[in-house]
């Protein structure tokens, strides 16, 4: 367990897939976890389970596009589990298509929770940081950064994350805020598995095709990319920061 000195986490899209591994992770670690999602009652499982386990955690329903519902959700974890120096922006969606099929609405609801989403986010919970003197930022990029068919939307959401990383570590390091991006190649999730119904094979068969031809020979799990967090946001990787980690069982980057 880490020493996070009573310290308050947000994870957003919490409440499944890589995101609720997160979130337990952190809870495990010591640290009090606002579960941030679309839907409230979505997160709560989650939230349920970690109070469960001994630990502390609150439930918010947020679109993290919207400025106003950042603002709101951070103001209400500050006031019942204490003001947030961690912050984890998993939220993420899929609207995939080749370009001349992509809709406006395609491009930009990507762009929008992903991109807007990690910004508004970072913005509402970084002055909890800089007036501790202490503070980790990770946001969740992709291997479909460097490039992905059928995928013009989320890679560019997703390269723009990692180039945002970057500028915040140079803005926020002399306020102790550390920021840095986990880029997960193939992982068992939900999502991975409703890709697999689109192109129409079993998801056993989209992830026998995926891990043939990863170094490793195994897809990714949500544990995979929540002990890469783990790392990040604890005291010993207080010298890491604007770093892109690609977790993809090889050298994806």
């Amino acid at each position: 367990m880490s020493n996070s000195n009573g310290r308050t986490a947000i994870v957003t899209g919490a409440a499944r897939g890589i995101g609720a591994a997160i979130a337990k992770r952190l809870a495990a670690d010591g640290f009090a976890v606002a579960v941030l999602d679309l839907d409230e009652a979505s997160g709560k499982p989650v939230a349920d389970a970690i109070e469960s386990a001994g630990g502390r955690a609150l439930s918010v329903g947020v679109d993290v596009s919207d400025a106003a519902g950042v603002e709101a959700a951070v103001t209400r974890v500050a006031a019942e589990l204490g003001g947030p120096t961690v912050l984890v922006n998993n939220a993420g969606i899929t609207r995939d298509n080749l370009l001349f099929k992509m809709t406006d609405e395609d491009w930009d609801s990507v762009m929008n929770v992903h991109l807007r989403g990690t910004f508004l986010m970072s913005r509402a919970v970084q002055r909890h940081m800089t007036e501790r003197k202490w503070g980790r930022i990770v946001n969740l990029s992709s291997t479909s950064a460097l490039g992905n068919r059928g995928q013009a939307n989320y890679s560019a959401a997703k390269a723009g994350i990692q180039g945002f990383t970057k500028t915040l570590a140079i803005e926020l390091g002399k306020f102790g805020v550390t920021v840095n991006a986990i880029a997960p190649g193939f992982i068992e999730t939900e999502m991975t598995a409703a890709t697999a119904a689109r192109i129409g094979v079993t998801f056993e068969e989209f992830k026998a095709m995926a891990a043939a031809q990863i170094p490793v020979a195994r897809v990714g799990k949500p544990e995979d990319i929540a002990h890469t967090v783990s790392f990040l946001v604890s005291e010993g990787a207080s010298f890491v920061s604007g770093q892109v980690i690609y977790v993809a069982g090889g050298p994806r980057a």
